[in-house]
C-alpha cells in the first residue's frame, strides 16, 4: 500500500519538509546585529546588565556576553517583530544610531532567518558617559 504525501517525486528539496526557527535564534541574530552598530554601548537596562554580569561570573554559567539581553521577539512562520533596549555612547546622534540599528537588524534577520521583519521598536534606556564621569556624579550627590 502506498501513501500519498502530496509530494511529487523530483519535487524541489525546499518543498519536502518544514523549517522552524526558535525565537532565541532570532533574538541572537537581532542582538548581534544591533551590537555591531557604532554608537551602541550595550543592550538591556542597567539592572539587566548588572544581573547578567553577575551570572557570567558564576562557574559553569557560560561565557561571554549574552546576545539576547535587551532583545525581545515575536516570530511567526513568515514574519517577526523585534523590541530592543539599548544603551548608547555619549555624544552620538541617538536617532542616527537607532536608524542604523533598525536597518542592520532588519537586514540580518531577513537574510539569515528568512522572516519578513514588520517592525523593530527601539528604546534607549541609558547613555554611557565617558569614563569617570558617572562616578564623579555619584560622589557629588553624596557630598551635597
Amino acid at each position: 500500500m502506498t501513501e500519498n504525501t502530496g509530494v511529487r517525486p523530483g519535487a524541489a528539496p525546499g518543498s519536502r519538509g518544514r523549517t522552524t526557527i526558535a525565537d532565541v535564534v532570532v533574538e541572537k541574530i537581532a542582538g548581534t546585529a544591533a551590537q555591531d552598530v557604532l554608537g551602541v554601548h550595550a543592550l538591556g537596562s542597567g539592572f539587566a546588565r548588572s544581573m547578567g554580569s553577575m551570572r557570567e561570573r558564576m562557574p559553569g554559567a557560560g561565557s561571554g556576553k549574552s546576545a539576547t539581553r535587551g532583545v525581545s521577539v515575536e516570530v511567526g512562520e513568515l514574519q517577526a517583530a523585534i523590541d530592543l533596549e539599548l544603551v548608547v555612547d555619549y555624544g552620538v546622534s541617538i536617532t542616527d544610531v537607532a536608524a542604523a540599528v533598525r536597518e542592520n537588524v532588519i537586514s540580518a534577520v531577513e537574510r539569515m532567518a528568512g522572516r519578513d521583519v514588520v517592525e523593530v521598536d527601539i528604546m534607549v534606556s541609558d547613555v554611557k558617559l565617558p569614563d569617570g564621569e558617572e562616578d564623579e556624579g555619584e560622589e557629588r550627590q553624596r557630598i551635597r
